[in-house]
């Protein structure tokens, strides 16, 4: 009998092909790198370097209104423990002669202990004679008298030492705060200077290259325009000596064709002059005291919150290079922005504070001709630059 054909369906077998194998792993890949790199942080551009020295030089002028106000908070924190110790003093005085009282009414108290409460009937009959009696009784009027005296002096020391101690106390919690001032004042010109020092370490040597290019063509750009202040003031000058000829040959012509009442009037207008050039010739001859100490620091390094000898901030600089001349300017420059008279930047003198940025944080000694010699920022030494170099807020007289 023929064998009868099985109706079970053969199970079929599927196989996955290489290709299709590969496929699905390079898509699992790329999946996978993409997820990767959605969670990474972007990498941030690395900055030019026009944008490298924008940042520093800001950094640097940060730098140097907090280095301003670490000289206010020093000045003041001076002040305030010259006070402390003065008052201290005072009261260690007065607490020495209150001890003095003390130590007398200690006295007069242990002779009364001594002596004991005698009744006026009992020192009577005890007495040598009456007239002994009324002599001692006197005597113990007036020392009660002067134990009185004592007792208020006492009081009165008591007093006076509890407000001096008061005071001291007031003034002990001032100088805290001030000193609190200076520290962080401290903190934040270091941390400034730190972030400048970190930005230009990143830099290559090809970096730094082209950023002291940088510099020295803003140094260019501010020596030009101090030439052009240096031509404008020579024509000023050349001007000025012309119509001092003209004048003096005028008045010289005029005192061969005159009446001796009208030479005499011309002799009390001169006089006149002659007081006004004194006034200048007077500040001219500090000024040259002010240029002569500001040259011989030239090449002393940049010290923030220092005043010299052997080194200087710009405030430290200018106000050392005064006293030479015999003027005490305060220490910052927020301060000496306000002594002497404002000038016109058209109309400056040697001598004469030049000051800069909105925030009054730089100042250098004007030298004639656009220049002055300041101490510029950390890293650098005391130098003559043009006054262009920075933005010019406002310039003073200081005498």
């Amino acid at each position: 009998m023929p064998a009868l054909a099985s109706h079970r369906k053969e199970r079929s077998r599927t196989t996955t092909s290489p290709a299709v194998g590969l496929t699905t792993a390079a898509i699992a890949g790329v999946t996978l790198l993409s997820t990767q790199s959605a969670g990474a942080a972007p990498t941030e551009p690395k900055p030019s370097i026009e944008e490298v020295q924008k940042k520093v030089d800001d950094l640097y002028r940060q730098a140097g209104t907090a280095t301003e106000k670490y000289n206010k908070a020093k000045e003041s924190t001076d002040a305030k423990r010259a006070e402390v110790d003065e008052l201290l003093d005072d009261a260690a005085t007065r607490t020495e002669k209150l001890n003095e009282s003390r130590r007398v009414l200690g006295n007069y108290a242990a002779t009364q202990y001594r002596t004991g409460a005698v009744t006026p009937t009992a020192a009577l009959l005890f007495a040598d004679s009456p007239q002994a009696y009324f002599d001692q009784t006197q005597l113990m009027d007036r020392m009660t008298d002067r134990q009185r005296t004592v007792i208020d002096d006492y009081e009165t020391q008591r007093a006076a030492d509890a407000k001096q101690r008061a005071a001291a106390t007031e003034k002990l919690e001032s100088l805290t705060l001030s000193q609190k001032a200076l520290r962080t004042s401290k903190q934040e010109v270091q941390a400034k200077l730190a972030e400048a020092r970190a930005l230009l370490s990143k830099l290559t040597a090809e970096e730094k290259a082209r950023l002291a290019a940088l510099e020295r063509q803003k140094q260019d750009e501010a020596r030009l325009k101090a030439e052009a202040q240096a031509k404008a003031e020579a024509e000023a000058r050349a001007k000025e000596a012309a119509a001092e000829a003209a004048r003096q040959q005028q008045e010289a012509a005029q005192s061969q064709d005159t009446s001796t009442g009208t030479g005499t009037d011309t002799g009390t207008s001169t006089g006149t002059g002659t007081s006004t050039g004194t006034t200048d010739s007077t500040y001219a001859a500090k000024a040259d005291k002010v240029l002569a100490f500001a040259r011989a620091q030239i090449g002393k390094p940049y010290v923030w919150g220092a005043s010299g000898p052997s080194s200087y901030d710009c405030s430290g600089l200018t106000q050392a290079a005064w006293k030479a001349a015999g003027v005490d300017l305060p220490r910052t420059t927020w301060d000496q922005v306000n002594v002497g008279t404002r000038v016109a930047t058209k109309d400056l003198l040697p001598g004469d504070l030049v000051f800069f940025y909105d925030d009054i944080s730089h100042v250098g000694i004007y030298i004639g001709d656009g220049m002055m010699i300041h101490a510029p920022k950390p890293g650098t030494n005391v130098r003559e630059e043009s006054i262009y170099y920075m933005p010019i807020y406002g310039s003073v007289r200081p005498a």
